[in-house]
């Protein structure tokens, strides 16, 4: 059984409604037949919640004895041999009395949970771990009984219960919380009105935080790219320059007009270390964004357009503010610049604000000289005009030294340089009836050898000797137009000719590497001196502080270990990156011990010695700032592994049933036909022909579902995207089932969709097919659309068994069949590949449960802003599109 699902109600203060909003809660699922019991519920004497404890199972109470007094506390055994679906469990940051089971009641409740029982219970702000210094500073008391954040952070469900402080006032002078003989020296203390409503703000900030969390996780787990502009996040542009101050200044304001701004400044360094911003400013201005509440982030990148424009994306953010360009007017012959750029690309999800300020249109060199430091002098593709500093390649921080060193431009020539040039130059000569000669012409051959290695490098030049030397051979080698030649003074002139090509391409490549890696070092370098005091400043949380280093170092992943002893093995305390941490500091590029017990271990590249003193000051604060953090990375590469496992032994068993029983079905009607000792009527070798159809169609959606499969974890399904009208998909895809089993409700208002059609056909076809093996045989399966916002639902709606909460995620992995599904039924595709599709047209796929009984499968598509169906386009030739779709 997995693990139960766990609901807290959250409160700023006692009395505030939330014990009352867990019991109506429970009342609720009663009625629904929901087996709910109560294992502890507080009711402090308060009419209106002990009224609500009737008609509610209670599971009687543990009995302890403690200092000759008995109390009474949950009893975990007695709730755990009762396994209800639903237990409610007040307060969930109370102490138990010594001698119990467990010395907090929140580990109770993880009991209860990994048992797989559903819990309900409450909170409040003042008991969490975290927020025990700034709740004493606002009341002046101390909290004694706290829960660990991870704890309620971590539940499924987080739900406010609010309520103003003067209405919690007034139910309490109404006598609805505390005794008469309580209530004036609790409103003259704890509950005065400038503490429930520090409270109050504390509470909706906490949980806030969550909901932006969930959205991030949804984000990502959905794959969503467009921005969802759920709060202002305004991203602001520096270079260094001095127009920094009064960008990020604008960008506070503009964060002031909506609740819960929030101000991202980011300077992004070019990987090739060929511009360089001023220390001092940059300085100043991360001091000016962190006292207005922003945030400061420094990372490489190459192309300032595209990496401006990823980073707001991957933060979710609004609003992009840029400098007016200090270009000369001259200047915008080498582009439009990084302003226009950002604001042609941004699309309509994102505002781009552009500040003017003293130094527009004044040259780099403007406002410099003050004491701000040096120029930012701009590199060979660098937009010497607003500055807001970075580049293509940029991946939030990934390191760009495994990245192309050389711009796409200068590659493209370097190429048509080294194999285009050579059939040049060999039509040019051809022409002249008396040439200059085998060796003039090997020179000339050469130069565009050269020309290509110092353009491209190695792989260029090589391409060129080679093309050069056959040309050479073919055209200007006596024999001409054969591959011999004769003169053996020619083959030692060609032999030698190649040979200097390489040895010069060698050379050329050589020198364009270690150049590279030298400006990349004096890049990080200004890196590692600007954020060093930053550093010993202390970041807030460890995973901040260790994404810090990963941007500054730009490595791949960076990770705190930890050991008890010298003979127990590493773990992982904290991770930031993509993979899984190293084992132990050795197996790291990089490790910097902090003590005897910890070490910052970093992947990705091996850093230079100079640079470990200021990774040991990031390890140092990483130590001082550790607190109970911790990633499950092996345990999250063990599922992994343990997944694909289990995919190759259901594959596996696939191919040796669900494919060989069709396989001998056909077989066997085969070798009845072919035999000659029985003379078969037309009416059996009829059905004969037809189980040998049967079985085939059977083999043709196994496979098909199979290929697809393959392709969507290969990541080769490339949606053609078009505006399209879900009734012209739709009844196209209902072939594969019995006539009069589906009953379409599309309306004709309904918007067009951007959707890949053949894809799009597949998917439903699965999931209706899916639908009908399912559905009772007197009832038909509803297929039914609906237009929301920007988005369309499709849903496939089935009066089957239906499935339960905790499996309707399960059906939509690979080679899963739900319940008592036959063998011979499908391999367990069908969904997985439906939801693949989806999600590759940029859709979602989830499934519900229909109301009286039955699965809903609801697809999501976006709609199309506008145009008509394109009805006389061909469909794509892509087998894909062509085959039927299988069952799941």
């Amino acid at each position: 059984m997995g693990r139960g699902k766990l609901r807290i109600y959250l409160g700023a203060a006692p009395g505030v409604g939330k014990t009352y909003a867990m019991l109506s809660e429970a009342h609720r699922r009663v009625e629904r037949g929901t087996d709910c019991v109560v294992a502890l519920v507080e009711h402090h004497a308060r009419p209106r919640t002990e009224a609500l404890l009737a008609g509610l199972e209670q599971v009687p109470r543990r009995i302890v004895e403690h200092r000759g007094a008995a109390f009474t506390e949950m009893d975990v055994d007695a709730v755990l041999a009762r396994r209800p679906a639903v237990a409610l469990v007040d307060e969930l940051a109370h102490t138990n009395v010594p001698g119990s089971r467990n010395a907090k009641r929140w580990q109770d409740v993880e009991e209860l949970l990994a048992a797989g029982v559903d819990v309900v219970s409450t909170v409040n702000i003042q008991h969490l771990e975290s927020l025990g210094d700034v709740v004493e500073s606002i009341t002046g008391v101390r909290q004694q009984e706290t829960v660990p954040d991870e704890v309620v952070r971590h539940a499924d469900q987080i739900e406010l219960v609010d309520m103003s402080p003067q209405a919690l006032r007034r139910r309490m002078a109404h006598g609805n919380v505390y005794q008469p003989d309580k209530v004036d020296a609790a409103l003259s203390n704890y509950f005065r009105p400038g503490n429930l409503t520090a409270l109050r703000e504390l509470a909706l900030l906490w949980t806030a935080d969550r909901v932006d969390e969930y959205l991030q996780q949804y984000r990502k787990d959905h794959r969503v790219s467009t921005i969802w502009g759920s709060r202002e996040r305004i991203v602001v542009g520096l270079t260094g320059g001095p127009e920094g101050r009064t960008l990020i200044r604008r960008a506070a304001r503009l964060a002031e007009k909506g609740a819960g701004g929030e101000v991202l400044a980011v300077y992004i360094a070019r990987s090739d270390g060929l511009s360089s911003a001023s220390p001092k400013e940059l300085a100043v201005q991360r001091t000016l964004v962190e006292d207005l509440g922003g945030t400061f982030h420094h990372v490489v990148g190459d192309d300032i357009p595209s990496a401006l424009l990823e980073f707001a994306r991957g933060h979710n953010a609004t609003q992009i503010v840029l400098g007016a360009s200090r270009r000369k007017a001259w200047q915008y012959v080498f582009g439009p610049g990084v302003s226009a750029t950002v604001a042609r690309d941004s699309g309509p999800d994102l505002d781009v604000h552009i500040v003017t300020h003293g130094a527009a249109g004044r040259g780099r060199s403007a406002g410099y000289g003050q004491g701000h430091g040096p120029a930012h002098v701009p590199g060979p593709g660098h937009d010497p005009g607003n500055g807001n500093g970075p580049a293509p390649g940029y991946r939030h921080g990934l390191p760009a030294a495994s990245r192309a060193r050389l711009s796409r431009p200068r590659s493209i020539w370097a190429w048509a340089v080294g194999v285009l040039g050579p059939f040049l130059l060999t039509w040019a000569m051809a022409g002249v009836d008396d040439g200059p000669g085998l060796a003039n012409d090997m020179l000339l051959f050469l130069t565009l050898t050269v020309g290509a290695a110092l353009l491209g490098g190695l792989l260029p030049a090589l391409a060129s000797a080679t093309v050069g030397s056959l040309l050479l051979n073919w055209y200007f080698t006596p024999p001409t137009r054969t591959w011999t030649i004769a003169d053996p003074e020619n083959i030692v002139a060609i032999t030698v000719f190649f040979a200097v090509a390489v040895s010069v391409a060698s050379v050329v490549d050589v020198a364009a590497r270690r150049t590279h890696q030298a400006a990349r070092l004096r890049a990080e370098s200004e890196i590692l001196s600007f954020l060093a005091g930053s550093v010993l400043r202390g970041e807030t949380t460890l995973d901040a502080l260790l994404q810090r280093v990963r941007e500054t170092f730009a490595v791949e992943s960076v990770a705190l270990l930890e050991r008890p002893d010298d003979h127990t093995p590493w773990t992982c305390a904290a991770h930031a990156g993509p993979g899984r941490p190293p084992d132990r500091p050795e197996d790291a590029d990089v490790d910097m011990p902090v003590g005897d017990r910890l070490a910052l271990a970093l992947t990705g590249r091996v850093l230079p010695a100079e640079n470990r003193r200021v990774l040991g000051a990031f390890a140092a604060q990483a130590a001082v700032v550790l607190d109970r953090q911790r990633l499950v990375g092996q345990a999250e590469e063990a599922r992994r592994l343990a997944e694909g496992n289990k995919i190759r032994t259901a594959l596996l068993a696939a191919v040796s049933h669900d494919l060989r029983t069709p396989l001998a079905a056909i077989k066997a009607a085969v070798s009845s036909l072919r035999s000659d000792d029985v003379e078969w009527s037309d009416e059996d070798r009829a059905d004969l022909l037809e189980g040998i159809e049967d079985g085939a169609d059977r083999l043709d959606h196994l496979v098909g579902n199979l290929l697809d499969m393959s392709r969507l974890q290969t990541g080769t399904v490339t949606p053609l995207l078009r505006e399209t009208d879900l009734d012209e998909v739709v009844p196209m895809a209902l072939g594969g089932v019995p006539e009069g089993s589906v009953a379409l409700d599309i309306p004709e208002t309904l918007p067009m969709v951007t959707v890949d059609r053949g894809l799009l056909e597949r998917a439903v076809a699965n999931l209706v097919e899916n639908a009908v093996k399912y559905a009772p045989d007197d009832s038909r399966v509803l297929v039914s659309a609906s237009a929301h916002a920007d988005r369309v639902e499709l849903r496939v709606i089935d009066r089957g068994p239906g499935v339960p909460d905790d499996a309707k995620e399960r059906i939509f992995a690979p080679f899963q069949r739900y319940g008592d599904a036959p063998r011979g039924a499908g391999v367990g595709l069908g969904l997985a590949v439906a939801r693949g599709f989806a999600e590759a047209m940029d859709g979602t796929l989830t499934a519900e449960d229909t109301p009286g009984g039955g699965l809903t499968m609801v697809l999501t598509l976006s709609a199309a802003a506008t145009g008509t169906p394109d009805r006389t386009a061909d469909r794509t030739t892509d087998p894909i599109h062509r085959q039927k779709a299988g069952h799941s």
